[in-house]
């Protein structure tokens, strides 16, 4: 447990949940501790079942633990508040434009109407959509639409991000893409942010830190720190570094054994 659960940007202890009761509960998570500090890239990795994103959605405010505590920024999570959420699949209005899908957030948001304009402008091209805003949701690519959800996640000044499985679906090159992109603005912005995936080389590539969860129950079976050379070298001399191979396959192998 951290001295100073305050501090933290997400703090967990002792963190369990269970889904239904009698005979047919059964226990998803826990019982986990951990602490987010401010500003870090908390990657979440493990196997289909064990609990990834139950702890997203308790770290998120849209249910409450079953036993121990969640806090963010030092207060209860509440759904909509302290938090920007990006799912696996985009879930923008198709009736909107790709401008107005993030209008709406901003709306939401407080922002007053004469400043929303240039804040859409700013988001967009933040996430790479420069000129797209009058576009209609159907007529842009699945990639194009998850950085849409990215935007909209980011229009409200909140300190944390939360990321569930934002780029299963997509392909492996527009994946790729999207995660250089996500890392980017995550420097860029000095969120915090906390992602979850079933790839070991997402978790590596993006994550300052990696987390590995056990099968259910799931509960910490790895939690790893990734120091590696972020800036003057591109993404494929990254991924090319000997200690990246090094750290890969650590991960790697703790989720295979925490899966067993």
């Amino acid at each position: 447990m951290s001295s100073a659960p305050d501090a933290a940007a997400v703090h967990a202890y002792e963190v369990e949940h269970v889904y239904g009761t009698g005979a047919g509960a059964v226990t998803a998570l826990g019982p986990l501790s951990l602490d987010v500090p401010p500003g870090s890239f908390l990657v979440i990795v493990g196997a289909s079942g064990c609990g990834k994103s139950t702890l997203l959605r308790l770290i998120a405010g849209f249910e409450r633990p079953t036993s121990g505590t969640v806090l963010t920024h030092g207060g209860r999570p509440a759904p909509g508040k302290g938090a920007g959420i990006v799912f696996q699949q985009p879930r923008l209005f198709p009736w909107k434009s790709v401008g107005g899908n993030v209008e709406l957030a901003l709306r939401y948001a407080g922002v007053p109407r004469g400043e929303r304009p240039r804040r859409v402008r700013e988001l967009l091209e933040r996430v790479g959509l420069r000129n797209v805003a009058h576009r209609r949701i159907w007529q842009i690519s699945g990639g194009q639409q998850q950085r849409v959800a990215i935007a909209r996640a980011l229009a409200a000044d909140n300190p944390l991000l939360l990321l569930d499985e934002p780029f299963a679906a997509l392909d492996a090159l527009t994946r790729e893409r999207l995660q250089e992109d996500l890392r980017l603005v995550s420097a860029q912005t000095g969120r915090t942010s906390v992602f979850v995936t079933h790839s070991v080389e997402e978790a590596v590539f993006l994550g300052s830190r990696v987390v590995v969860l056990s099968r259910r129950p799931g509960r910490v079976a790895l939690d790893l720190d990734i120091h590696l050379p972020r800036t003057g070298l591109e993404p494929d001399e990254l991924r090319a570094l000997p200690e990246y191979a090094a750290l890969r396959a650590t991960v790697s192998q703790a989720v295979r054994a925490a899966a067993a």
